[in-house]
């Protein structure tokens, strides 16, 4: 039988629970071509929420094309340049003749070099000579907007790990470029999301950067307990079996509302499930789940300094005034200099999160692997 939880790959249809209004929101966007940024920590379910806004957008309206790009391994600007064009003559075009005809049509300057695998059907994959770029990178930033003229179409650009931009040479100018472009554009949307939460706050947060302000942010927060709760049951009757209100109520608890765990120790305490979860159940599941992780936890852990385990040892504690005295010597910190060269650190690193002020755990599983492994011995 078919696990009924998806994890760590998009969730559609029945997969994907509650964000009813981020969705109505986000399909507003596109539809109404407003540039949107999604900012949350990672495996929060950005990319699920865009996938699934996309085709109820396109669903409204016909003349729209999503344009899907992910800077996951793009380190540079000769990178991304490729892949932009490449990307949105493949979502602007019906066929590959199509996408070949676009390809040579919409430069005047660059010339495109055009492999189509053996496959015709497959995706027509486009290079370009980078000296050339260099010269002429304004072609490849309004391409979409030409064909979306020319072919009266409406398109919206969504580019996954935007922040990875930060690490090409020279990123501000980039951005600078990118910016120029990209709000001159008048049938063109952009959708901007990624995993490192501080990074996209830094860009599109910071007055000073060239992004402030792009469009409208959207801040996911945790999935309400209702709603898990409510997913949770209908999952497991979909299969055949039940769980109890205790027992869902506990996974929601146990995950801090993560939604990428809460759908993890679900299926875990579905698959141990012969008819109905107990909290026995879920408990043995966690326990297996904290186990299977603890290796990449050490992992973790032996990257940090003294100072910062030091630090997270009394934000675990639920010290509230850590920069006090008391607390600092009680936990071996020695300055309030430390305490925030590790906070920083910390943050940076995807280990702690702030939300206006408010520190917490990005991954609730390794903050109770810390509070009852780690520090317990």
């Amino acid at each position: 039988m078919e696990t009924p939880f998806i994890f760590g790959k998009i969730a559609t249809e029945k997969n994907f629970t509650d964000r009813e209004q981020e969705t109505a929101n986000l399909v507003q966007n596109f539809t109404s071509q407003i540039n949107t940024i999604i900012i949350s920590p990672r495996r929060w379910g950005k990319s699920s929420l865009v996938c699934k806004a996309t085709k109820l957008a396109m669903e409204q309206d016909s003349n729209l094309r999503i344009c899907h790009i992910d800077l996951f391994n793009v380190r540079d600007e000769e990178h991304f340049y490729s892949l932009l064009a490449q990307k949105v003559i493949a979502a602007t075009s019906s066929k590959w003749e199509e996408a070949v005809e676009s390809a040579k049509a919409f430069f005047s300057h660059l010339v495109p070099k055009i492999s189509i695998g053996s496959d015709p059907s497959n995706e027509v994959s486009i290079d370009f000579d980078w000296e050339t770029v260099k010269q002429n990178p304004d072609e490849i930033l309004d391409l979409a907007e030409k064909i979306a003229k020319k072919k009266q179409l409406k398109i919206v650009i969504c580019i996954d790990e935007f922040q990875n931009i930060a690490e090409f040479s020279d990123p501000d100018y980039f951005q600078k470029r990118l910016r120029s472009h990209w709000q001159q554009h008048q049938r063109v949307a952009y959708c901007l999301y990624g995993s490192k939460r501080h990074m996209m706050m830094e860009v599109f947060t910071n007055s000073s950067k060239p992004f402030y302000k792009f469009g409208d942010l959207m801040f996911l927060n945790k999935i309400s307990t209702p709603y898990l709760v409510a997913f949770f049951n209908t999952r497991f009757a979909d299969t055949g079996k039940s769980i109890s209100e205790d027992a869902a109520n506990l996974i929601v608890q146990l995950v801090d509302n993560h939604p990428y765990y809460a759908q993890q120790l679900a299926q875990q305490s579905w698959l141990r499930t012969r008819d109905v979860c107990t909290v026995e159940i879920v408990r043995e599941a966690h326990s297996a789940l904290v186990e299977q992780l603890s290796l990449l936890f050490v992992t973790i852990t032996e990257t940090l300094t003294v100072q910062q385990l030091n630090y997270l040892k009394a934000l675990i504690a639920g010290e509230k005034a850590i920069s006090s005295t008391k607390v600092m010597h009680r936990y071996k910190i020695s300055s309030t200099t430390s305490i925030a060269r590790s906070k920083a650190a910390l943050i940076k690193n995807d280990v702690l999160d702030n939300k206006a002020g408010e520190i917490s755990f990005q991954d609730p599983i390794y903050a109770y692997w810390l509070k009852t492994v780690y520090f317990a011995n």
